[in-house]
């Protein structure tokens, strides 16, 4: 019996806009959703590829979305040291389809969100305003950060403050406060001119 030929794995970096996060691109999906994992215990926890990825000492932070996975090192590590050497553990890694995220994860994580967010109840034209902020962001500004190797979640609106989380190489990224205020907060308030301000918190 023939074993069927899988298709090979191609994979390639991209740069970020934060020097110390680099995008690894492969061409097959690794995880429909967005994973990100600030520490090597709950990589421990629930993705053997972020643990294997962890177990490299300049790994700081391992981020999985679609058919790529971010990562951010250390800041006295240089990407022409180690770029290779990751490219070429994920390469192994994907081509052997070992388990990238353990099942559950979704759930578990929205469980946790659930738990930490407050609870904002809106009501009439806030809610309105809420959902059309949330839409903004999706369409517009979620593509964006995502081909950056990054995500953004709205997470709240009051007195016209817009709280929203970010992650992956967007997380700790100088300029990502410049998209922040520059561009989303600027498209926001032309939109949605009830907006003020827009705020960030690291996922």
């Amino acid at each position: 019996m023939e074993t069927p030929t899988k298709s090979p794995v191609m994979l390639y970096t991209e740069q970020t806009p934060n020097p110390e996060s680099l995008k690894f691109v492969t061409n097959k999906m690794l995880y429909k959703g967005t994973a990100d994992f600030r520490t090597a215990d709950l990589a421990e926890e629930w993705s053997p590829l972020a643990k294997a990825l962890f177990e490299f000492n300049y790994v700081k932070g391992v981020y999985i979305c679609n058919n790529f996975v971010t990562i951010t090192k250390e800041f006295n590590y240089s990407w022409d040291d180690l770029m290779l050497k990751l490219k070429e553990f994920i390469k192994a890694y994907v081509e052997e389809d070992k388990e990238i995220l353990k099942e559950g994860f979704a759930e578990a994580m929205q469980k946790i969100e659930e738990e930490t967010q407050v609870e904002y109840q809106y009501t009439g034209e806030e809610a309105e305003l809420v959902k059309k902020i949330k839409e903004l962001i999706d369409t517009y500004v979620k593509p964006a950060v995502e081909m950056d190797g990054g995500n953004i979640e709205f997470k709240s609106f009051n007195k016209g403050i817009v709280t929203v989380v970010l992650q992956g190489s967007c997380s700790g990224c100088p300029s990502s406060t410049v998209t922040l205020k520059a561009g989303i907060e600027g498209m926001l308030k032309r939109m949605v001119p009830e907006v003020t301000e827009v705020v960030s918190e690291m996922g």
